[in-house]
């Protein structure tokens, strides 16, 4: 698996430091990093009016990351606003719907917003929302920051994974060898501002 959204979830691992099992591969790791996308939108539009959410319900693992978002903001006494989207004639009448959350934007990812990021980080910007996106074509197509997986490195990892697995390596052998890899080599020094977050993720504001 490469860039797979909940791999415990989803039933492919048992968890992600010991995965077990017959598959091997990468997260986006976009449920663990909900809470932080939530917090860092809130630092950079601090104050008492909601947060707009775009996520669409009937992806797998979205749920979990609404509810992620919302355990969050009930810890910090942050408001969200839900903007549910099941297809793409849905988009333009959420951000209609968002007059209100003045709070900024979140964005959960699954296909269908991920498909339309380029509409949606337009959007964001005619309705004067700062958007927190979860991966970089967001940002290079105008919105304002993301924090989430760097997809370029993800895929390159997939294909030592691949050529591990066709040289013999067991998944599960792969999979824990990885584990240690991120641990003890992996400290990304990701920056947005004069700050550092020590995840395996990018944090990218555009310019």
């Amino acid at each position: 698996m490469a860039a797979a959204g909940d791999p415990v979830a989803t039933g492919l691992a048992q968890s992600l430091g010991r995965p077990g099992g017959h598959f091997t591969g990468l997260s986006l790791q976009a449920v663990e990093t909900t809470g932080k996308r939530l917090e860092l939108l809130k630092e950079l539009v601090p104050g008492t009016a909601p947060v707009a959410v775009l996520w669409e319900p009937r992806a797998v693992r979205v749920p979990l990351s609404w509810q992620a978002a919302e355990a969050a903001a009930r810890a910090r006494g942050w408001r969200l606003h839900s903007l549910e989207v099941r297809d793409g004639g849905e988009i333009e009448r959420a951000f209609t719907a968002a007059t209100s959350a003045r709070g900024g934007l979140l964005v959960h990812p699954s296909p269908l917003p991920d498909e339309n990021a380029g509409r949606i980080a337009v959007l964001a910007v005619k309705s004067r929302l700062p958007g927190m996106y979860p991966l970089r074509p967001y940002v290079e197509a105008g919105g304002l920051i993301y924090y989430g997986a760097n997809l370029v490195e993800i895929w390159r990892r997939a294909a030592v994974f691949v050529d591990k697995i066709r040289k013999g390596a067991k998944p599960w052998r792969s999979a824990h060898r990885a584990a240690d890899e991120v641990r003890a080599r992996d400290q990304p020094q990701s920056r947005e501002g004069d700050r550092t977050y020590d995840r395996p993720v990018d944090a990218v504001a555009s310019g």
